[in-house]
């Protein structure tokens, strides 16, 4: 090649050298200017789902954050006027929300009962789109049922009576039974058809021939010692004794700051999870925000605590210890540890965290006489054709045991059911609950928005695209209330 070829190459390289730079320079620009759309777009979506937050939190009467010059005392008078004020639109409110999602007429079944002979309720209740069947529902794929908004009301998230408020909501059999337990804001919302017998009954592992040791009371500061002296160890009664005690919690307290009509010294641990179970008793999670997206959460039982490893609906608490000395610090302050604090938080000695931990794992499962004890699975001899059909479903064609695993019917481990397939709410990972002794802790799901048994198979049945039949999910029916 001559000189003149090679200065021609020369030039042929920069000009193509320039052009790539430019290429590059220009892809470049291209490339921020897309990125910084999708931050501003992602930036804009984070700053609005904050904006939700901001009509939320209750610190209207904050006793520590009132107006400056403006009397505390007064103020929450004030506050408590105007909440009992409108407790009757709020209530209607929530009644029409209830009766546009449900069935709400008590159906029960004789055969059906809990542990104690309360009838169960049964579904399905929930409400579906006029002219749609639930095998028509079933067949549907995730993306069909969000394009025609068919995804059933009942299966979308549950709010909170009073959501922008929150707090723990106690239903009127146990208000009655203990009056400090009153809110002048709201009421417990569901028929107590579609609640939990009351007052549950207490079993013990070490005493498993004496059945219900609760002698039909509800287990209180006044007749613990009483009811348990000489049936559990010193330090399970002191354990036992914080459980029953009263310690300042947000909506509950001597304060100003308050949601009860008197002033009082709080609630208790087992003013949730009356005698370790549950009367479906509701609050608020305490782990997200803003406030509008946080989750409705049921009271859930204690009973077969040491046989579980995870705590805490989303919160993951690895034992029973983390999840007792949380609960105690900051889980009824809406998980707001500064406002704990101010109002004179209990910290308690890690040795009774050690103790209430101790008398939890204490509570046993109600008896499931058709299980055999060994596995934890059905006993052939004992149950009938429906339950056994059900319990080759449970773990089989139903996948239900991928996550319920026996003994207890759990795996352990958080799941996302990702609804927002659906067009529903996300609700993200949430725990897999214990089945064991599911017939005696109606409503279902972390929020109480699945009323039935019956609710509860028809949803996974849509959401994992199971195509049971009518007979199969009454089988499914049939196994759950024999655990």
């Amino acid at each position: 090649m001559g000189t003149t070829g090679r200065r021609n190459v020369v030039r042929l390289g920069g000009t193509l050298m320039a052009f790539a730079v430019v290429l590059v320079s220009n892809a470049m620009v291209h490339a921020e200017r897309a990125g910084q759309e999708h931050r501003s777009a992602a930036d804009t979506r984070i700053e609005k789902t904050k904006e939700k937050g901001f009509d939320g939190v209750d610190f209207s009467y904050d006793l520590f954050g009132g107006p400056p010059g403006q009397s505390a005392a007064r103020l929450a008078e004030q506050t408590m006027a105007k909440d009992t004020a409108e407790k009757p639109e709020v209530m209607a409110k929530q009644t029409t929300l209830l009766k546009d999602r449900y069935h709400l007429e008590c159906r029960t079944n004789s055969s059906a009962r809990m542990t104690k002979g309360k009838s169960q309720p049964i579904g399905p209740t929930v409400r579906l789109k006029e002219g749609l069947s639930w095998d028509a529902l079933a067949r549907l794929d995730p993306e069909d049922i969000r394009k025609q908004k068919a995804f059933p009301q009942g299966f979308m998230r549950l709010p909170h009576v009073k959501h922008e408020v929150g707090g723990m909501v106690f239903p009127q059999e146990q208000v009655e039974q203990f009056p400090r337990l009153e809110r002048f804001d709201v009421e417990f919302d569901l028929p107590a058809c579609f609640r939990p017998e009351f007052p549950p009954p207490i079993f013990l592992t070490t005493h498993p021939e004496l059945g219900d040791v609760s002698q039909g009371e509800v287990l209180n500061a006044d007749n613990f010692d009483r009811l348990f002296r000489g049936l559990i160890t010193p330090v399970q009664l002191d354990g036992l004794r914080m459980l029953v005690t009263q310690f300042p919690q947000e909506e509950f307290n001597g304060t100003a700051d308050r949601k009860s009509a008197k002033p009082s010294l709080g609630v208790t641990c087992l003013d949730c999870h009356v005698n370790f179970h549950t009367t479906g008793q509701f609050h608020l999670n305490p782990d997200t925000r803003p406030q509008r997206d946080r989750l409705r959460l049921d009271t859930v039982s204690l009973r077969g605590m040491f046989n579980q490893q995870l705590h805490g609906s989303k919160r993951s608490l690895r034992s029973v210890e983390d999840f007792t000395e949380f609960e105690q610090r900051t889980a009824y302050f809406n998980g707001d540890h500064i406002r704990a604090a101010k109002k004179g938080m209990n910290i308690i000695d890690r040795l009774q965290v050690a103790h209430m931990a101790q008398i939890q794992n204490m509570i046993d499962f109600p008896p499931a006489p058709k299980l055999d004890p060994m596995t934890g699975r059905l006993d052939r001899t004992r149950a009938d054709r429906q339950e056994i059909a059900g319990e080759e479903l449970f773990f089989g064609k139903a996948r239900c045991a991928q996550c319920h695993q026996p003994p207890a019917y759990t795996d352990h481990m958080m799941h996302d059911l990702f609804l927002e397939r659906f067009g529903a709410e996300a609700d993200g990972p949430i725990k897999t609950f214990v089945l064991r002794g599911i017939k005696d802790s109606p409503p279902y799901f972390h929020d109480g928005r699945l009323l039935t048994l019956e609710d509860t198979v028809e949803f996974f049945n849509v959401i994992g695209g199971l195509k049971l039949t009518t007979d199969e999910k009454a089988a499914l029916v049939a196994f759950l209330r024999a655990l």
